[in-house]
């Protein structure tokens, strides 16, 4: 993959490590934060996560209003409502909390706060003008990678279509990764949320943009990512597999921020904003079928995709180890009881060409290693059903 020029963005600061989320307040202050608003989802704000979080913040000095409304799949609504909270509370930053959801929410949130407008206006790449308010991403899953990278996904609920906006100005401050804050994480979310991580490091290593540097981890990634999430799936109190998750969903976030995505997320997205399915459960249904059509674009690198898996594939040809690293794919996912297909989730092959249509639009498909017809899109489709 050769690149004239490239770029390697981040957050500035990203704190790892059990107990890393005692930093939150000072971080805020440090920020020059008067008052930030705490943007998560209904379970967490139940199981009294973010009061927790806010009390931390509150130690700190800091004054703390809570938004605990982020859906599974973000929307328009959700961000406006949202918005409206950060200025009746005169807001000048705002915490994350949970998996893509609430990051996804809180980055529009603090996208539309600095640019003013809709959320709807910065469909695109790199539509806004003006930096974000300062913006701490506290995960508590490992999978999204949402709290590192400069994509956020918020479902147009007028059109039933997830808007990709892809904007430098995103990118949170800071993020946390504490893995204490992931051992209660159901077996089920553990597994959706471990297998959009591998997605993230497989479309990154294939991606028409991937450097050495996301290369580099990428390749991590996928090397941790099949040893540790059944453990993390079958024992949520696996201190281990937890930290090693964490630190994978860590590096494949960071190499698809840079190398970019393909076509198991452009379909993914429309999926989830037409049916409102899980993001990660689509990728894992997805990712072995755009794999096997995507293996001619470089199958060299679907062959190595097996060794890092852990598969043994010394003596074999390209195309017979490439084989394996999609078996291998498949094989994770079942142990892992995703579901087989779309079909078992509700999906109708009545709309398979308007997913197609929409997966050609979004902005996640320009790195894809080949490029499709809408036919062959379809194709995949059907063959995930």
């Amino acid at each position: 993959m050769v690149n004239k020029q490239t770029t390697f963005q981040a957050p500035s600061l990203n704190l790892f490590g059990a107990g890393s989320v005692n930093e939150v307040g000072k971080r805020l202050k440090d920020l020059g934060v008067k008052k930030s608003l705490l943007v998560t989802d209904e379970g967490l704000h139940n199981l009294g996560l973010s009061e927790e979080i806010a009390d931390i913040v509150r130690e700190a000095g800091v004054e703390v209003a809570i938004y605990p409304k982020a859906e599974p799949n973000p929307t328009d609504k959700n961000v406006e409502k949202g918005l409206q909270v950060f200025r009746e509370e005169n807001c000048d930053g705002i915490v994350t909390l949970g998996g893509g959801s609430p990051h996804d929410a809180g980055k529009a949130i603090a996208l539309v706060a600095s640019n003013g407008g809709k959320i709807h206006d910065y469909e695109g790449v790199d539509v806004s003008e003006e930096p974000i308010v300062p913006l701490v991403a506290i995960n508590t899953t490992a999978g999204t990678g949402s709290e590192f990278t400069y994509f956020t996904i918020i479902t147009d609920t007028e059109r039933k279509v997830k808007m990709a906006i892809v904007d430098k100005h995103v990118t949170p401050t800071l993020s946390i990764n504490d893995p204490e804050l992931m051992e209660g994480m159901p077996a089920e979310l553990t597994a959706a949320t471990g297998l959009d991580a591998l997605t993230h490091a497989i479309e990154a290593y294939v991606s028409i943009n991937a450097t050495p540097i996301t290369d580099a981890l990428a390749i991590q990634a996928m090397r941790i990512v099949p040893k540790y999430l059944p453990r993390a799936v079958a024992n949520g109190q696996d201190k281990e597999a937890r930290e090693k998750m964490a630190y994978a969903q860590s590096l494949a976030g960071m190499a698809f921020n840079n190398a970019g995505l393909g076509y198991v997320h452009a379909i993914a997205h429309q999926f989830g904003g037409f049916y409102n399915f899980p993001h990660g459960v689509c990728n894992a249904i997805l990712l072995p079928h755009v794999c096997r059509f995507n293996l001619i674009s470089n199958i060299g690198r679907y062959a190595d995709i097996a060794s890092f898996l852990g598969e043994n594939v010394e003596g074999l040809s390209d195309y017979d180890a490439a084989e394996i690293a999609i078996n291998t794919i498949e094989r994770l996912g079942q142990d892992l009881d995703i579901p087989s297909g779309f079909k078992e989730l509700g999906a109708k092959e009545e709309d398979i060409p308007t997913l197609a249509e929409n997966a050609m639009k979004d902005a996640t498909a320009s790195t894809n290693p080949r490029r499709p017809t809408q036919k062959e899109v379809e194709q995949i489709i059907k063959n995930a059903m």
